[in-house]
């Protein structure tokens, strides 16, 4: 048998028949670590009389408050990958770990630990304090740092974990107020809004992040439904009584109070339907409007075969106005403090994502409890 050489070039010893694969990587990380590999392969690479040849790589760093999962072990292979190849381009790259320690996270991590039910033992008299309560977080948020550079060296991912940086420490917080001060200075800032689930428990908006680190955040569960007849300021058809009502269905009643919009699908074929005055209906004798589709799911409120007075599409309906449900932010005293909606409040808007396969085909729009209400109102 020919010897040939192995991969690492370090072993002189033939390929093994059956070799452990777990003690290879091991071999090979000792190897690493002991000639120092990562680091020189950063100092054998000028970074140029003015960085023009560094690579530099934002890590989007962990809280360390937790043990790594699947989905942090694989984005850091990813990440590893790219550090790597910009290197063997000829680029220095210094890969510098980071730890997150601010947000709601460390927050409730603390909580924890302190046995705190609610926020405002932190805050009231004779509660903890938030000084107490910020040496807290600061203890919590780095508890497992061991454990999370056993487990990315073990990936053989090359990282530094001896000038890591925190989010907590004044330079770096300082670093990122500087870096939004210069893109304000650029204009390239604005104010705007959001909408952001808000924590009753811990009295704080959260991200979409934090509402996804708890596996029942969401759960399934059977709730009433409402459908809700608006009136028009002005009747669709020549010659109505009275203008007719728009029905709009939500699985979200609460929200009705800041209901500011109806959507309609610009390209959604809507009747106008008469109910007969003889139906046992609270909407007997009423003229109404919803999806084509939707008229046999509402049999029992429209009759089993109402009297269509005329089709319409959606961008038909574009732009008519409605009387609002509740007439509270409608009233003179409101609109002078401006807390009415505006000129536009109280329209039927356009919405590409209105469907018929449930409801009426006319959207009720809250834009201060959906992001794509609030989108769709903005737009």
């Amino acid at each position: 048998m020919t010897k040939h050489g192995s991969y690492p070039r370090h072993r002189d010893t033939e390929v093994e028949a059956s070799p452990s694969f777990p003690q290879l990587e091991g071999e090979t990380l000792a190897f690493w670590a002991a000639n120092k590999t990562f680091q020189k392969s950063i100092d054998i690479r000028p970074a140029g009389e003015s960085g023009e040849n560094e690579f530099v790589f934002y890590d989007g760093p962990p809280f360390a408050n937790g043990l790594p999962h699947y989905g942090h072990l694989l984005t850091g292979y990813v990440k590893d990958v790219v550090g790597r190849y910009q290197t063997m381009l000829g680029h220095r790259v210094e890969r510098r770990f980071g730890w997150d320690t601010h947000g709601l996270p460390a927050e409730l991590e603390a909580q924890r630990i302190l046995g705190i039910d609610d926020v405002t033992e932190i805050t009231r008299e004779g509660g903890i304090g938030i000084e107490a309560f910020n040496d807290a977080c600061r203890t919590s948020v780095l508890r497992y740092t061991k454990e999370w550079e056993d487990y990315v060296t073990r990936q053989a991912r090359w990282v530094d974990f001896s000038k890591d940086y925190k989010t907590l420490d004044p330079d770096y917080m300082e670093s990122v107020i500087w870096a939004f001060k210069t893109l304000y200075d650029k204009g390239l800032a604005y104010e705007g809004y959001r909408v952001l689930p808000y924590c009753w428990h811990d009295r704080t908006p959260l991200s979409n992040h934090e509402l996804k680190m708890d596996d029942e955040v969401y759960q399934d569960r059977q709730d009433n439904t409402v459908t809700v007849g608006m009136r028009l300021t002005e009747p669709l058809l020549p010659g109505a009584a009275k203008p007719e009502l728009v029905l709009i269905w939500t699985t979200t009643p609460w929200t009705l109070p800041s209901n500011l919009a109806v959507a309609a699908g610009p390209k959604i074929d809507y009747v106008v339907v008469r109910v007969a005055s003889e139906l046992a209906s609270p909407l007997a004798g009423e003229t109404v409007v919803l999806g084509k589709e939707r008229l046999a799911a509402y049999a029992k409120e429209l009759g089993e075969e109402p009297e269509v007075l005329a089709t319409l599409k959606g961008s038909d309906l574009v732009g008519r106005r409605y009387h609002p449900i509740f007439d509270y932010y409608d009233d003179a005293e409101h609109r002078a403090e401006g807390a009415a909606p505006g000129p536009k409040g109280w329209t039927i808007i356009s919405g590409d994502y209105v469907t018929t396969e449930d409801g009426t085909g006319l959207v009720h729009i809250a834009p201060a409890f959906g992001e794509d209400d609030m989108f769709v109102c903005m737009e």
